[in-house]
C-alpha cells in the first residue's frame, strides 16, 4: 500500500458514501423569490445545465453574461434568452482552455463597474483520450481547474471593492475517481497511462482542493464559494467521444439521468437563497450539503497543489 493509501484509507467511511447514493434520490431546494437587477455569470451556457441556468436566472429578472466558446450558439442563444425574458444578456467569446482567452475574460469581467452577484463556474468537458492545449496542458484540467481558479483570482480586486458576491464551482461526483489523492508530479497525465474519468476526477478533485485555498481570501470581502455536483444529467457532454462512450452514455447514464432544469434550480437556489447566504467552502450534491472524501479535506494537499500550480503558471506566463 503506497503512502497516500495508507494515509486515506482509515478515514473513508461507508456512511458517507450511502449517503452520496440517498442524495441522488432528493429533488433539490428551490427559492421562488426574484433577482431583479442582479448580474450572474455563467460559464459554458449554450447547452445543458449552463443553457437552463442562464433561462432560469433571466426568467427571475437577471442580467447575464454568458462565457461560450461557438459564436453563432451564443448568439442565438443570447437572442433567445433575450427575447423570451426581457432580460439584458451579453455574450463574451472565449476558449476556456486558453490562458489568453482565460485571462482576456477574467481582465473584462474585472473592469465591469457594476458588481458580479453569481459566477457559476460551469464550463466542462469529458475526453476518453488526451487532448493537450497549445501551452502543453491537458485540456481538462485546463478547463475545470485552472479556468476557475485564474479567473476568481483575478477578480478579487473586483471583490474586494464590492464586497459582494456568491461563485458556484460546478463539480462532480467523479472526483472521488481521485480516490487517492493527486499526482502533483504528473498533473497533466504525461507520464501515466491516461483514462478519461481518472484525469476528469482529478481535475474536479484539484477544482474543490483550491476552493478550500480561495474561501479564505473570499470570506474577508464577504464573497463565498462552494462547489456542487449537479445530479446525474442528460448533455451533451462527451458527444465527440467513441462509440463505446456513446453506447454507455446513451443507454445508461442518459437513460437513469435527471433533467438539467433540475440542475438549474439547484445553481438557483445556491446563487439566490438567503439560507446559505452566509455558507462557503461547502460541498453540495444539489443543494444538499455532503462531506468531502479524505483526499478533498486534505489542507496539506490543498497547500501543496496550490504551490505547484503557482510553479506551473509561472512557467506559462500566467501569475497565481
Amino acid at each position: 500500500m503506497n503512502s497516500a493509501r495508507r494515509k486515506y484509507w482509515a478515514q473513508y467511511k461507508w456512511s458517507n458514501v450511502f449517503a452520496m447514493i440517498r442524495n441522488m434520490k432528493r429533488h433539490p431546494r428551490r427559492n421562488t423569490e426574484p433577482f431583479r437587477g442582479k448580474l450572474v455569470v455563467i460559464t459554458g451556457a449554450t447547452a445543458g445545465i449552463g443553457y437552463y441556468t442562464a433561462r432560469k436566472y433571466a426568467s427571475m429578472g437577471s442580467d447575464i453574461i454568458m462565457i461560450n466558446r461557438n459564436p453563432e450558439k451564443s448568439e442565438r442563444v443570447r437572442r433567445e434568452i433575450a427575447e423570451d425574458f426581457g432580460a439584458l444578456v451579453e455574450c463574451v467569446i472565449a476558449d476556456l482552455a486558453l490562458m489568453a482567452d482565460i485571462q482576456r475574460v477574467g481582465q473584462y469581467l474585472l473592469s465591469l463597474e457594476r458588481p458580479i452577484d453569481v459566477l457559476i463556474h460551469n464550463a466542462g468537458a469529458y475526453f476518453e483520450s488526451r487532448k493537450e492545449t497549445p501551452e502543453g496542458l491537458e485540456v481538462g484540467f485546463a478547463v475545470h481547474y485552472l479556468c476557475p481558479l485564474i479567473i476568481t483570482r483575478m477578480l478579487m480586486p473586483k471583490y474586494r471593492r464590492d464586497r459582494t458576491g456568491r461563485i458556484v464551482l460546478v463539480n462532480s461526483e467523479a472526483y472521488r475517481f481521485a480516490a487517492w489523492g493527486l499526482d502533483l508530479e504528473d498533473l497533466q497525465w504525461k507520464k501515466r497511462r491516461y483514462s478519461g474519468i481518472k484525469a476528469y476526477g482529478a481535475a474536479k478533485l484539484a477544482q474543490v482542493l483550491s476552493m478550500h485555498i480561495l474561501s479564505r481570501e473570499l470570506a474577508a470581502y464577504d464573497v463565498t464559494i462552494n462547489a456542487m455536483h449537479p445530479g446525474m444529467v442528460r448533455t451533451e457532454s462527451g458527444k465527440d467521444n467513441g462509440r463505446l462512450y456513446q453506447w454507455f452514455k446513451r443507454h445508461v447514464v442518459d437513460r437513469y439521468s435527471g433533467s438539467p432544469e433540475d440542475s438549474a434550480e439547484a445553481l438557483y437556489y445556491l446563487g439566490t437563497s438567503p439560507e446559505v447566504a452566509d455558507t462557503t467552502d461547502r460541498y453540495f450534491h444539489m443543494t444538499v450539503e455532503e462531506k468531502l472524501t479524505p483526499p478533498a479535506n486534505d489542507m496539506e494537499a490543498a497547500e501543496a497543489l496550490w504551490k505547484r500550480t503557482g510553479e506551473l503558471l509561472n512557467q506559462k506566463g500566467v501569475e497565481l
